[in-house]
């Protein structure tokens, strides 16, 4: 049975769900998500892995997609319906994408745009009020990769990913437990580097 068919199969430690955007396949990006979906697997959960690029998933908001102060926002697109519904069903997420200029790739922002949707994701009275979650995750997993040095992208940027995961969408998205962790740099790194990387992934998923 592939990630992807586990998330069909009623499983009562819960259900989750891996979020891919590399372009590439074949990255590492790639392995780390393989990797995540099979250790939740082995441990028990339901756990799908979607990838974006390989799916076609256009990340565009449209126009009748925007209003985020109405009850519920039905997308027109079935394949952001179907995610949407995944997610509403997680009990796990982890998302996995690289590093570019400091933010993710316009993919998985698309994907965050779209998904994340009132009605879905969270209630929200007024404009400026604050959000009211509608989903409770057991977990939120974020796994990055880069090839700025893990100083620079701190002491330099500020680690601007975590800003975006724990403090933005983590509001939408509360999590009993969130873990974040960036990998590399990866253009330079060995096989054994990367083999390792793959082993410590374990650690950040939930048991």
């Amino acid at each position: 049975m592939t990630p992807a068919e586990a998330m069909d199969v009623a499983d009562p430690r819960g259900r989750a769900l891996v979020v891919l955007a590399h372009p590439r396949p074949g990255s590492f990006n790639h392995a780390l998500a393989a990797a995540a979906a099979g250790v939740l697997t082995a441990r028990g959960w339901s756990a799908g892995l979607r990838d974006l690029y390989a799916e076609g998933f256009d990340p565009v908001l449209s126009a009748a997609e925007l209003d985020t102060t109405r009850t519920a926002v039905v997308s027109p697109d079935p394949l952001v319906a179907e995610h949407q519904a995944l997610l509403a069903a997680a009990d796990i997420l982890v998302v996995v994408h690289p590093t570019w200029w400091g933010k993710p790739p316009a993919m998985m922002s698309g994907w965050i745009d779209r998904v994340l949707a009132p009605g879905v994701a969270y209630r929200l009275g007024a404009a400026d009020a604050a959000p009211e979650p509608l989903i409770q995750l057991a977990a939120l997993v974020v796994l990055n990769t880069s090839d700025t040095p893990a100083e620079r992208e701190t002491e330099v940027f500020g680690d601007p990913l975590q800003a975006i995961w724990e403090r933005c969408v983590g509001e939408y998205l509360p999590a009993r437990s969130f873990q974040r962790r960036t990998f590399g740099p990866v253009g330079t790194s060995t096989p054994e580097a990367r083999a390792g990387w793959l082993r410590d992934l374990e650690r950040l998923l939930p048991s």
